[in-house]
């Protein structure tokens, strides 16, 4: 054979606009399925899902009846319900859109690049599930203890189901997003794009930045915000750490093969 016939191991991956776009929609259309189909699952136990989430909010409340859902409206219980069986269905649905997405990237990437890849897609999942996990046990206790504590001072809440969802939602997500920092971290440092130098630099920017991060995301109170930004802190020196790992190895593979180019 000669040199002009060797093939090309990723002569598959190489395809036209077209097809990109064909397989672009074909695994959106995957996606959207696995969603749906999460909504389903959801939607049949639409109501002991939303129970689920009223769980911190039960265990803050000092009397039960401050933890009872009202509603303003006729249609709000059945949107409200509806907007939590859709949440669950994203998030049980996330592995396989995950997988889609990498499923429509890999064919594109080199061996080395889905080695490095890969990993940080798993963890991504991982991160955002313990952020979410961290936020429903820690965060929303205690600052609806403290919202609960505040407001009775003043009158008795009655609290909706719309607005009570709402809070929930946006901080079990904004949870699971700040919790992605060591994952985005790690593959720009792994990558070389940054170094355990240039976060160490901006520390004290980045201290600054969690809590003003944490005002945006959650209640005017102190205690959910402090309780954002502290793990928020946490996690970015722990990406220092990480960083170092990944810039070290750089280093290390950059000096190996200067070495070898010299001789």
């Amino acid at each position: 054979m000669s040199v002009d016939e060797t093939p090309d191991p990723y002569a598959d991956a190489r395809m036209s606009v077209f097809e990109h776009l064909r397989e672009l929609r074909v695994r959106f259309l995957k996606s959207f399925v696995a969603i749906a189909v999460g909504f389903g699952i959801c939607w049949t136990w639409a109501e002991p899902l939303f129970q689920f989430l009223l769980i911190p909010l039960q265990n803050a409340a000092s009397e039960a009846d401050l933890a009872q859902m009202h509603h303003k409206d006729l249609a709000e219980p059945f949107f409200v319900l509806l907007k939590t069986s859709i949440l669950g269905g994203v998030f049980i649905a996330l592995p396989v859109v995950i997988f889609q997405l990498w499923s429509f990237v890999s064919p594109g990437l080199y061996d080395h690049e889905k080695k490095t890849l890969l990993p940080f897609m798993v963890s991504s999942f991982f991160f955002f599930l313990l952020g979410s996990t961290f936020c429903f046990v820690v965060v929303m206790p205690q600052g609806y203890e403290f919202l609960l504590g505040f407001s009775e001072t003043v009158s008795q809440p009655e609290l909706m189901m719309s607005e009570y969802l709402g809070l929930t939602s946006k901080l079990l997500i904004g949870f699971g997003i700040i919790f992605q920092l060591p994952v985005v971290t790690s593959f720009m440092a792994k990558v070389g794009l940054i170094t355990h130098r240039h976060l160490i630099t901006y520390w004290r920017h980045s201290v600054v930045a969690s809590f003003i991060v944490a005002a945006i995301l959650t209640p005017p109170d102190v205690i959910t915000q402090v309780l954002m930004a502290l793990p928020l802190s946490v996690l970015y020196f722990l990406s220092i750490g990480v960083a170092w790992y990944f810039t070290r190895q750089n280093e290390r593979k950059a000096a190996r093969e200067s070495a070898m180019s010299e001789t």
